[in-house]
């Protein structure tokens, strides 16, 4: 092939994504599914689950580390929409370390990738936990306004955290946590760091346990930091890294890396993986409801009012799901999301899923409506996609100002 031929292009999953994703399913169809009602009620991180997940290797650093360094991109998307199709809840339990695995793999240095990200995970029988904490009481969209801060203790060469962190996966259960907090407030995102707090660290707490709509199998969780006193090499990426970033920044030149605003870009279309995963869930149970439902003596699927809408569904779920891989695809390729298609395939993939689900209930009916029905749970557990990792609005405002370049307001 000389190289004035194209390239040839495909959308078929390579055979090892092909397994993996049936090897997922398989899981997700006999483990995760028949758990999902009883973990959603006790509103409990599901600790039996996540043990069998790491006995078949499916809870482990090496597995999402594979996913995510697959050629084409798609291992994580694949990976993540069939967990979700199980349940969102157990499957946020099992995924929910990643993000802070996530936030040390993106700008951190090679020595604390292999210190830290392991101890996230553990090993069957040890099973640990992550936590990425950047949500605070009044600063949640706005990560610019965070207060949690970080000072830096020269005569002891150690960093002292102080602050409340909120909405934090696995916050205060976890074994290490990944703090940002605000080292220069005047500077606001740009004067921030990310903090890896190690396990049993004095003077880090849980606060309050959130009883939540949807996702009720997921631990979260306030964190609360109360004079936490961490080594100086725990500040991710190092001191000297973060010192001439802010230097970069006092000079008024680019200043690239914000801890926070870098682990949210590479794992937007991982959300939106997880959305197509719940939205896939209502929709193939719909689809058989509609197929074997008898009204007025005809299947229920046979009046145009429910093929629309089953039709609209199955639209929006492929559409949503090419954007997923189409971003997947780019940040694997090292190339730049140019018309921020991570916010895009977020945002696309978590509406679609709050839609699929809303009419699933819809076309359950009575049943639908009852938690005798999956698609109530799933229905509820679609909303936390719009919200999380950057509400729709934000995802909007960072497509909008990309597009425009200019500072929408």
């Amino acid at each position: 092939m000389t190289s004035a031929e194209p390239t040839p292009f495909s959308l078929e999953p390579t055979e090892e994504v092909r397994e993996v994703r049936d090897w997922i399913h398989g899981f997700a169809r006999d483990v995760v599914r028949p758990a999902a009602a009883e973990w959603d009620e006790r509103e409990e991180t599901p600790w039996p689950i996540i043990e069998e997940a790491a006995k078949i290797g499916l809870y482990s650093l090496d597995f999402f580390a594979a996913q995510w360094l697959e050629p084409t991109g798609l291992g994580i998307p694949v990976a993540f929409e069939e967990l979700f199709w199980g349940d969102a809840g157990i499957g946020l339990s099992i995924t929910g370390s990643c993000l802070a695995a996530a936030s040390v793999a993106a700008v951190g240095t090679q020595e604390q990738v292999g210190e830290w990200a392991p101890q996230m995970f553990g090993t069957p029988g040890d099973v640990k936990l992550g936590a990425f904490c950047a949500s605070e009481p009044d600063a949640g969209s706005d990560v610019g306004a965070i207060r949690t801060r970080a000072v830096f203790d020269e005569a002891k060469d150690e960093w002292v955290l102080n602050g409340t962190k909120t909405w934090a996966t696995n916050g205060g259960i976890a074994d290490v946590h990944i703090i940002v907090a605000s080292v220069h407030p005047e500077l606001g995102s740009r004067g921030q760091a990310s903090f890896i707090v190690p396990p049993k660290t004095p003077g880090l707490r849980q606060g309050q346990k959130f009883r939540k709509h949807g996702i009720r199998a997921s631990h979260t969780a306030e964190v609360i930091l109360d004079g936490v006193r961490i080594p100086s090499r725990n500040i991710i990426g190092g001191k000297d890294r973060f010192d001439e970033r802010v230097a970069r920044t006092r000079e008024g030149r680019s200043a690239k890396g914000q801890a926070a605003l870098k682990t949210f870009e590479t794992t937007r279309p991982a959300v939106g993986a997880m959305a197509l995963g719940v939205g896939r869930a209502a929709y193939d149970y719909a689809l058989d409801y509609a197929r074997d439902r008898e009204q007025f003596g005809r299947k229920i699927g046979d009046f145009q009012a429910i093929a629309f809408k089953l039709a609209d569904m199955k639209c929006r779920l492929d559409a949503a799901r090419l954007m997923v891989w189409r971003a997947a695809w780019l940040a694997r390729t090292g190339r730049d999301f140019e018309n921020a298609e991570g916010s895009m395939a977020k945002l696309m993939a978590s509406e679609m899923a709050v839609h699929v689900t809303e009419e699933a209930v819809q076309i359950l009916g009575g049943n639908g409506y009852t938690r005798d029905y999956p698609v109530e749970r799933w229905h509820r557990d679609a909303k936390i996609f719009t919200i999380f990792e950057g509400t729709s609005e934000i995802q909007r405002l960072v497509i909008g100002r990309t597009l425009t370049g200019l500072p929408v307001r």
